[in-house]
C-alpha cells in the first residue's frame, strides 16, 4: 500500500480509501465488517463515511446503518488510533435525514455541532480525523449540474464564515482534527482558505469530489488548488458508478447492481457515457488490464490525489479494487486514454 500526506497535517493516508456508501442497503453489517477487514489487513488506514449515509436509499428503515455499523466495528476492534477515520455533516435540501432529525437545517453552527455529536455517538470514538462538508450550503453546480447562470443564495444561505467557524469550535474541542469539503468548487475551497489566513482559523485538509476517466472535471480549476494549497483531492466514483468495468456495456443492469437498486441517481446517464465507457473497457482489454484497475490506476497516478476512494458490494470486487495499487500505467496507455479523452472530454460531469 502506498500512503500520501493528507493535506498540510502531520497525517499518512492509504492511497486507496475505503468507501462505505453501500452498507446498511446493499451490504449487511457482516459484510461489512468482512470489508473492513479485508482492507485493513491489506494496508488500507483511511474509512470515509457519512451521516448521510447509505444512499441507496435513504428511508427511515435505513437511516444512520452505516456509522453505526463502523462503530460496532471500531467497538469489537479496537486500536481506533490505527485508523484515519473521515465522516461528513449533510448540506441542506438534498438529504432526507434532516427530515429525520427535525426539519431541513442548514450548515449553521447548531446543526453542525449536533451533527458532529451524533456521529462521535454512532462511531462509538472520541474523535473524528477529517470531518468533511458533504456539499455546500449554497446551490452549486454539484453532482452532474454544469455551471450556474446567476446566482441563486436565498435568505436562509449559510455563509462559509459561520461554517468554518463553527468547524474551528469542533477542533479547539478535541472533537475533530481536521475538516475537508466535498463537492466543491475553485471558489468556495479559495474562499475557506482566506477566511483561515484572514481570521487564523483551522485549514482545509481536503476536497473529496468525483473524479474519474468520464469526468475530469476537477482538473479545470481546482487540480491547480489542490497542487498549489496542498488541498488533495479524494477521488470518489473513481469507476463512475461501475461504467468503467464495464457490467453495463450493451444497456445490462446485473441485478443488484447500483443501477440497479439505486435507479434515483443519473449522473452517469448522460448520451455518450455508453460509448466513452465501452472504449476505455476497450483499452484495458487490449493491453491484458482488468478495466477496473485502469480505471482506478489513471486515478492512483494523478498527482493531485490524496486518496481515491473504492466502494465494492462484494469481496472479489473489493480485491480488485485494492490491487489497483500495484498497477502502474504505461506511456502507451496513458497516451490511448487521451485520445479517447480528446475526443470525449467529461460526458459525465
Amino acid at each position: 500500500m502506498d500512503y500520501r500526506t493528507l493535506g498540510r497535517t502531520d497525517i499518512k493516508v492509504s492511497l486507496i480509501c475505503l468507501g462505505t456508501m453501500t452498507w446498511g442497503s446493499q451490504n449487511s453489517e457482516a459484510e461489512a465488517h468482512e470489508q473492513l477487514d479485508y482492507a485493513v489487513a491489506q494496508g488500507v488506514n483511511f474509512i470515509d463515511t457519512a451521516e448521510g449515509y447509505p444512499v441507496t436509499p435513504v428511508s427511515a428503515d435505513t437511516k444512520f446503518l452505516t456509522e453505526t455499523y463502523i462503530g460496532n466495528w471500531i467497538a469489537k476492534r479496537g486500536k481506533r488510533d490505527d485508523l484515519i477515520l473521515a465522516t461528513k455533516v449533510s448540506g441542506p435540501s438534498r438529504d432526507p435525514i434532516r427530515k429525520f432529525r427535525g426539519g431541513n437545517h442548514r450548515l449553521d453552527r447548531k446543526n453542525i455541532l449536533q451533527a458532529v455529536d451524533d456521529s462521535l455517538t454512532r462511531l462509538k470514538t472520541d474523535y473524528i480525523d477529517l470531518y468533511q462538508v458533504h456539499w455546500p450550503d449554497r446551490p452549486v453546480p454539484s453532482f452532474g449540474r454544469r455551471g450556474i447562470a446567476a446566482i441563486e443564495d436565498g435568505p436562509e444561505t449559510v455563509s462559509i464564515e459561520e461554517t468554518l467557524g463553527a468547524l474551528a469550535e469542533l477542533v479547539q474541542a478535541g472533537k475533530i482534527r481536521h475538516f475537508g469539503l466535498s463537492n466543491e468548487t475553485p471558489w468556495g475551497v479559495s474562499e475557506y482558505l482566506r477566511l483561515s489566513r484572514d481570521a487564523g482559523l483551522p485549514r482545509v485538509a481536503s476536497i473529496q469530489n468525483a473524479y474519474n476517466l468520464l469526468n475530469r472535471t476537477f482538473e479545470i480549476g481546482l487540480s491547480e488548488f489542490a497542487l498549489r494549497e496542498d488541498v488533495g483531492l479524494l477521488a470518489y466514483s473513481p469507476l463512475a458508478d461501475g461504467n468503467l468495468t464495464g457490467k453495463y456495456l450493451g444497456g445490462v443492469i446485473p441485478t443488484g447492481s447500483r443501477r440497479d437498486v439505486s435507479r434515483q441517481f443519473v449522473r452517469y446517464d448522460l448520451p455518450n457515457q455508453a460509448v466513452a465507457s465501452a472504449r476505455y473497457v476497450a483499452i484495458a482489454h487490449a493491453f491484458g488490464l482488468d478495466p477496473a484497475q485502469l480505471a482506478l490506476a489513471f486515478v492512483n497516478a494523478q498527482p493531485f490525489v490524496t486518496s481515491n476512494i473504492i466502494g465494492a458490494t462484494s469481496l472479489d470486487q473489493l480485491r480488485t479494487d485494492i490491487a489497483s495499487v500495484d498497477v502502474r500505467l504505461t506511456e502507451e496507455q496513458f497516451a490511448a486514454i487521451e485520445d479517447i479523452h480528446r475526443l470525449i472530454p467529461d460526458p459525465c460531469p
